[in-house]
């Protein structure tokens, strides 16, 4: 008997572009609509200090993280999982493997333009750590701009409420009805 298949969301994009208040609300949105689904924010899954040998960019901690988590909520019946990370797009793939089965993944791009990203940033970081962030968010959106592939679904959020961004998101996925 074929193994049922697992549907992933991943929103990735640049600091300060809303990943995690999005992917909140198309969790929302998703839960008024009865749709069960899975949250998870990549950024945890990898975060130990120092990384471990061998793996100083916590790739493999983080895929292992994932496959770990993904049994636990499959078990459960869920087939379905939101996942928020900054380059979750470019890696999409190999993500979704960690969950060892059958899979049909929607890659969703959140941009913001530089000044709507660094007053998001300004708002959230506290002390010296501002700086390296907007210098982080920039690189980022530059390599995400260049090297998302084609087929993912791009969403701007310069000027847009949250609950519009995450509709748009929602209907990217194909999980609800029209």
């Amino acid at each position: 008997m074929m193994e049922e298949h697992v549907e992933v969301l991943f929103i990735g994009g640049r600091s300060g572009v809303g990943k995690s208040t999005v992917g909140w609300e198309v969790c929302a949105q998703l839960d008024a609509a009865g749709v069960a689904h899975c949250y998870l924010e990549g950024d945890f899954l990898g975060q130990v200090f120092p990384p471990p040998e061998g793996d100083p960019d916590r790739a493999q901690i983080t895929l292992d993280n994932l496959a770990a988590l993904w049994r636990n909520f499959a078990a459960r019946g869920y087939r379905r999982l939101v996942y928020t990370n900054t380059v979750s797009v470019l890696y999409a793939d190999e993500l979704a493997e960690a969950l060892a089965a059958p899979t049909r993944l929607t890659r969703v791009l959140l941009t913001a333009s530089d000044e709507v990203a660094n007053g998001r940033l300004a708002a959230r970081e506290q002390g010296g750590g501002y700086a390296v962030h907007v210098e982080r968010s920039a690189r980022a959106a530059a390599r995400l701009d260049r090297d998302a592939p084609a087929s993912v679904v791009r969403v701007a959020t310069d000027g847009r409420t949250v609950v519009d961004i995450a509709a748009e998101v929602v209907t990217a996925t194909g999980w609800t009805p029209r």
